[in-house]
């Protein structure tokens, strides 16, 4: 396999509009998101001043030499939206210009669509219909929007009672996946910690108990991963639904083990996804960065649509094409009026979360899930937090990581096998 490198700055074939900011937009506490610090380094090389929005002044994200400046402001994603509006608007104030809005999570891409005119003219963002996000945010939403426009998904129940649960659980065909409906919700009053693998009627019935008599859940067809191979598709749409950058890859390891976010990832050309994931976003008329997570189910050879991230995806920076663009570039060229350099992707290029792509390792020796569409050798390496030019946040994780962070990996971990303790995580 091809060594780790360090990503340092290098030449693009353009040129970027420095007069025009950036603001890393995130609700929520979780001050070890690499995705953040990918975009910081992303336009920041470009002489894009940036700026972010932290949970404290020694996040990852506040300690690399491309940020102009940290707004330190805790929040939980349960606020009032009329606040965290206000909130924008007084960091739109003190950036003094109009800033491009980088969304890194759902909360952040729908309260943005949702109050378009209140944050227009102080921020720049692709228009976009108010109530798609939070629709394909929505698992729900997501699955009867694919039903509407035939792409394929994993068949799927919302029980609106534990009546309903019980009634499911009848007729289930076990294992089955449970995950949270809602976006805002999902902080709020989560029903799993993740995407959570149940392995049995009983275990089923034991988890429903605590999530309430309006339960926020779907339960999902379980795609079994040694039948399955995990892709991602990374694209930026215009206002007109078309694609100015688009790229695929396939997912070799995650954390939790099939569940959470990417921790090892390739460049895989794919024109079928590519010609599947255009079409449907012109169907839904979607403009802005996605963030697609799909199974390849190898028992009916038909790719499966399992997330919908109308945002920037944390593993955004294991997609370029030779003309140095990625989905946070082309969607600040495309907001400050200049031309999206096309190019291939490149094939074969590697990602790596340093913290948890060894946990999912050891995991996944275990599990009997391949990716045979992985390349043999990488053609070369982005690290996620590691870069020659930008050390410091990478130092800033591991000081915060290992203690907390080994902790919150063995919650997950436990979380992901509960139900029976027989149960694991998939996505």
């Amino acid at each position: 396999m091809g060594g780790p490198v360090a990503r340092r700055t290098s030449s693009v074939p353009f040129e970027a509009e420095r007069a025009v900011p950036a603001l890393i937009v995130k609700f929520g506490g979780y001050p070890l998101h690499h995705g953040g610090v990918g975009a910081i380094r992303s336009l920041g090389r470009l002489g894009v001043p940036m700026y972010a929005i932290t949970e404290d002044r020694y996040t990852p994200a506040a300690a690399s030499r491309y940020l102009t400046r940290a707004f330190v402001w805790p929040t939980t994603g349960t606020e009032e939206p009329g606040r965290l509006v206000e909130g924008l608007i007084r960091i739109g104030r003190r950036i003094g210009r109009p800033a491009v809005l980088v969304p890194t999570d759902e909360e952040a891409a729908v309260l943005i669509a949702e109050h378009q005119h209140e944050l227009a003219g102080r921020f720049l963002f692709p228009p976009v219909e108010s109530g798609l996000p939070r629709r394909l945010a929505s698992k729900q939403g997501l699955h009867e929007l694919c039903v509407e426009h035939g792409i394929a998904s994993p068949s799927a129940a919302f029980p609106q009672t534990y009546g309903d649960i019980v009634a499911f659980a009848e007729k289930a065909v076990f294992p089955v996946v449970a995950k949270n409906r809602e976006a805002f919700v999902r902080r709020s009053r989560p029903a799993v910690n993740g995407t959570t693998r149940i392995a049995t009627r009983e275990g089923l019935l034991a988890l429903a108990r605590d999530w309430g008599e309006q339960p926020g859940v779907i339960l999902q067809e379980y795609l079994p991963r040694e039948e399955a191979e995990d892709w991602i598709v990374h694209a930026y749409f215009d206002r007109d639904s078309a694609p100015l950058a688009m790229f695929t890859g396939v997912k070799v390891r995650s954390w939790p083990p099939h569940a959470g976010m990417t921790a090892n990832a390739y460049v895989v050309d794919n024109p079928e996804l590519a010609d599947l994931a255009a079409r449907f976003i012109k169907q839904i008329g979607f403009t802005g960065v996605i963030d697609l997570d799909l199974r390849f189910d190898r028992r009916d050879g038909q790719y499966k649509l399992l997330d919908f991230n109308p945002r920037m995806g944390a593993q955004f920076r294991l997609f370029e094409n030779e003309s140095g663009v990625d989905v946070v570039r082309a969607m600040h060229l495309d907001l400050t009026g200049r031309p999206v350099p096309e190019g291939e992707q490149r094939a074969g290029h590697r990602y790596i979360v340093e913290n948890i792509d060894l946990p999912a390792l050891l995991a996944y020796r275990r599990s009997g899930y391949t990716t045979p569409h992985a390349p043999t050798r990488a053609s070369g390496t982005e690290l996620a937090w590691l870069a020659g030019d930008d050390p410091l946040p990478f130092l800033t994780m591991l000081a915060r990581f290992v203690r907390p962070g080994a902790v919150h990996l063995h919650q997950l971990w436990r979380t992901q096998r509960r139900g029976n303790g027989n149960g694991s995580a998939t996505k």
